[in-house]
């Protein structure tokens, strides 16, 4: 596989996974009525941006994650001061639609005058001293605010994130991570139509010189019992047996050209005997599908959970990590072995991505529904600076961690 072809599918890879997550959070927001500000996909400094009704859609230079921003979860807009000069345009209607905070003297059609008092989030008015008079103005709810050179639309309460209901901000949170286990479902799902239901394990190449090639066997053998064990269709099995046998010879029965035959073979001192292994399939029933494809999410989350148990006790080097650079080096691996094995591997990412935001770490979406559940239990919330500085203190440790291990793949490489 080319290059181009296999950068392709790493690209598109990232921002499948990172778009679908980030559209989870999104639209259950809109759909609670929270004003989204932005849908970023990767993080930095802006590549590409485009405005839609009330979002702007970015995509930024680093493409490790992204982030739906709403309204009330970071500090507001800029505050307008009492006292302050400022400018409003007005509707036919004498609402105000725009509100500048600069370059007053640029502003055409517009009324400019001293704040006495200003509510851009319950009340939603502005009264301004202009000349002598004082004159109180409704503000539309949509209203967008003007400073140096940047428009922002204001958020009156009922538009902020804090202002909904434990309920729906709880939904806006999780269904992050539950569109990744979706999305892993979906890819699994069709990797079984793909790959169809094994009938049983057959040879499909053997490595030069291996205790395979030693003993006889050729592509294309259907390796029917292992130590007197039949085998059928089950691959797991067959390479539980053989790993268990190092060093210790094996009775195999194999059919070639529709006859048994009995060899003798002995795996090597770490249990390979340098066979690949494939097998003929059938197309899986309808229940078949449904089971194979839970068996295979059941599966891969056992080994995720058991690979975070691990991180949290310690239990691991840090050359079992991997950060980007490794992701993109299997990635480019699992690309290049067919379609697949990339369908295999992108729902494995997809759903590590799901359980891995569900973790109850600061910054990720986990630690966000806890505080949403204590505050449910409590019947009010946690202290916003608090958990800013919760999260904030969590972002700041897992950037630690990526630096770390983005070093340590860059050093694997060099090495080789």
């Amino acid at each position: 596989m080319g290059s181009i072809e296999t950068g392709l599918k790493i690209v598109l890879m990232f921002f499948v996974l990172v778009t679908i997550h980030e559209w989870g959070h999104f639209y259950f927001a809109k759909r609670a009525g929270i004003l989204v500000r932005e849908f970023a996909i990767g993080f930095g400094p802006k590549l590409f941006s485009y405005k839609k009704g009330e979002t702007r859609f970015t995509l930024r230079l680093l493409p490790f994650g992204g982030y739906v921003r709403m309204a009330g979860e970071d500090p507001e807009i800029v505050q307008i001061q009492q006292g302050q000069t400022i400018a409003v345009k007005l509707t036919p209607d004498n609402r105000v639609s725009k509100i500048y905070l600069d370059q007053l003297e640029q502003r055409g059609g517009v009324v400019q005058g001293a704040v006495e008092s200003i509510d851009l989030e319950k009340e939603l008015y502005v009264r301004l001293e202009v000349g002598d008079e004082k004159v109180r103005y409704p503000i539309q709810p949509a209203a967008i605010m003007v400073a140096r050179g940047a428009e922002t639309q204001i958020a009156p309460y009922d538009r902020q994130f804090g202002s909904k209901t434990v309920g729906q901000r709880f939904l806006a949170i999780l269904m992050g991570p539950v569109m990744n286990f979706l999305l892993a479902a979906v890819l699994f799902l069709g990797l079984v139509i793909m790959q169809g239901i094994p009938t049983n394990v057959k040879v499909d190449k053997l490595e030069p010189g291996r205790p395979s090639e030693q003993a006889g066997l050729v592509a294309g053998d259907v390796i029917k019992s292992v130590n007197q064990q039949a085998i059928g269709d089950d691959r797991e099995k067959f390479m539980k047996l053989v790993g268990a046998s190092a060093n210790q010879k094996m009775n195999w029965i194999i059919e070639r050209g529709g006859q048994d035959k009995e060899i003798t073979i002995t795996p090597d001192q770490t249990g390979k005997v340098g066979v690949y292994i494939t097998g003929d399939t059938r197309n899986a029933t309808f229940s078949e599908t449904i089971t194979g494809t839970y068996d295979i999410i059941s599966t891969s989350t056992i080994g995720i959970l058991d690979g975070f148990k691990k991180l949290v006790l310690g239990q691991f080097k840090m050359d079992d990590l991997g950060g980007p650079v490794r992701i993109v080096q299997v990635t480019g691996e699992f690309a290049s072995h067919g379609l697949e094995s990339y369908i295999y591997w992108v729902a494995l990412l997809s759903l590590y991505l799901g359980l891995f935001n569900l973790l109850p770490f600061p910054a990720l979406d986990g630690s966000r529904l806890v505080f949403l559940a204590i505050e449910g239990v409590r019947g009010k919330p946690v202290d916003p600076s608090r958990e800013s500085m919760v999260h904030f203190i969590g972002f700041a440790m897992l950037m630690l961690l990526m630096v770390a291990v983005t070093y340590n793949d860059i050093l694997r490489l060099i090495k080789g």
